[in-house]
C-alpha cells in the first residue's frame, strides 16, 4: 500500500500524484536504475575496472588525493542515496538521514549539473550531443526523484542537520577549503590538472560556488518546510 500524499504547497509537491503513485509502485525498477547510474558515475569520474586497457584508476580519481575521494564523485553517491531510501522503504526499514541525504543530494546534483552544463555550454562541446543529453536530462530526473521522498519522509530536524553538514562540508572543500590539494569540485571546462587536484580558473570557479551554495540553502528550506506544513496539516 502507497502511503498517503500530504496537503502539500505546489512548491513542495511539484510532481501530480499520479506519477508519484506510478513511480513508487515501481520504485525496484527505480533503485536498479540508479544503481546503473551509481556505476556509471563512478566509472566517468574515473574508476575503470572496463575496458581492461585503461588503468584501474584515471581521470579525475587519478588527480585528485585518494584522502578526499569520497567528496569527489556526487551525482552517483546521490544516486546511490536515493537506491538507498526507496530500498529501505520498500523493505520496511525506512531511514529519515537516508532520506534526507537523498533528498539534498537528487536536488543538488540534479540541478547543478544542469546549471554548470548550460552556464559553460561552449566549453562542454568536447562531450558529444548524446552524452551531454544524457547528462542533462538523467540529472533533471534526479529532481523528480528527490519530489518523491516526501511520501514517505517527515524530514525530522536531526536528519536535515546530517544532510546539511555532509553537503555544506562538500561545498566547503569543493569550493572554499580543500584540506588537501585543490578544490575538489567535478572537473569544469578550462580546468588543467596539477599535482594533486586542479586549477580553478575565475570565473568558472565562482560561478559553479554560487550554484552549488545556492542549491544547499534552497534544499535545506524545502526540506524544513516540509516538515512544516506536514505538522500543520497534522494540527
Amino acid at each position: 500500500m502507497l502511503p498517503d500524499r500530504a496537503d502539500l504547497p505546489r512548491y513542495l509537491a511539484p510532481l501530480p500524484e499520479s506519477l508519484e503513485d506510478f513511480a513508487l509502485r515501481f520504485a525496484w525498477v527505480i533503485v536498479a536504475v540508479n544503481l546503473a547510474g551509481t556505476a556509471f558515475g563512478f566509472w566517468y569520474y574515473g574508476f575503470h575496472p572496463l575496458p581492461l586497457s585503461d588503468p584501474l584508476i584515471t581521470w579525475q580519481f587519478a588527480v585528485e588525493p585518494p584522502v578526499m575521494w569520497p567528496f569527489v564523485p556526487d551525482s552517483p553517491i546521490a544516486t546511490l542515496f536515493i537506491a538507498a531510501s526507496l530500498a529501505l522503504w520498500k523493505l520496511g526499514r525506512n531511514s529519515e538521514v537516508v532520506n534526507a541525504l537523498a533528498f539534498f543530494g537528487c536536488l543538488k546534483l540534479g540541478l547543478w549539473t544542469p546549471f554548470t552544463l548550460l552556464a559553460f555550454m561552449e566549453g562542454f562541446s568536447y562531450n558529444s550531443v548524446l552524452m551531454y543529453n544524457f547528462l542533462f536530462w538523467s540529472h533533471l530526473g534526479m529532481v523528480a526523484e528527490a519530489f518523491l521522498i516526501h511520501r514517505y519522509s517527515d524530514f525530522p530536524v536531526g536528519a536535515v542537520l546530517v544532510a546539511v553538514v555532509w553537503y555544506g562540508f562538500n561545498d566547503v572543500v569543493d569550493y572554499f577549503l580543500p584540506v588537501v590539494g585543490t578544490p575538489h569540485h567535478t572537473a569544469l571546462p578550462g580546468q588543467e590538472a596539477l599535482v594533486e587536484g586542479f586549477s580553478h580558473p575565475s570565473p568558472t570557479h565562482e560561478i559553479a560556488a554560487a550554484g552549488a551554495v545556492v542549491i544547499t540553502v534552497a534544499a535545506t528550506f524545502l526540506a524544513l518546510a516540509t516538515r512544516v506544513k506536514k505538522l500543520e496539516a497534522r494540527t
